[in-house]
């Protein structure tokens, strides 16, 4: 099961890329439309999160997925890694799924929807999946036989 655990990791890397590419159409589009253009022209430097309030919203929602998949998939990532090291059952791979899976639609919903009650219900699925791989490697570790290492 090691190999197999990994896969939803390796899936949700590739996500997180197919998303940083997909900021670059949102947000130079939305530049291109831009009336006002002296907005941009402040501090040498800028940030994405400077566009905020500058570009049209749904803009830069790409952009926001994007942090949020750096931020709770590192846990994620962590996780895996435990599991694969440790032994993973088929059950921690599907729950790996579930969480790439849920986080995947989470993405697709802030992108184009972006209505907090179902993008926060989708959010909790994912969490709820990863908060469970999380108690099962801590099992596994913390009750692990030393002498089968």
């Amino acid at each position: 099961m090691q190999a197999q655990i990994l896969a939803p990791a390796v899936v949700l890397v590739l996500w997180t890329i197919v998303i940083l590419f997909w900021i670059i159409p949102a947000r130079f589009g939305a530049l291109a439309k831009l009336e006002d253009k002296s907005q941009l022209s402040g501090k040498p430097g800028g940030r994405g999160g400077d566009l905020n309030g500058i570009l049209p919203d749904k803009a830069n929602w790409p952009a926001h997925n994007h942090d949020h998949l750096h931020e709770q998939p590192t846990l994620f990532y962590a996780v895996i890694m435990v599991l694969a090291i440790m032994g993973a059952t088929g059950f921690d791979v599907l729950l790996a799924w579930v969480y790439v899976g849920f986080r995947i639609i989470h993405s697709l919903w802030q992108i184009f929807v972006n209505k907090v009650p179902i993008r926060f219900l989708l959010f909790l699925i994912s969490s709820l999946a990863l908060l469970t791989l999380a108690i099962r490697a801590a099992m596994i570790t913390l009750f692990a036989d030393p002498s089968a290492l």
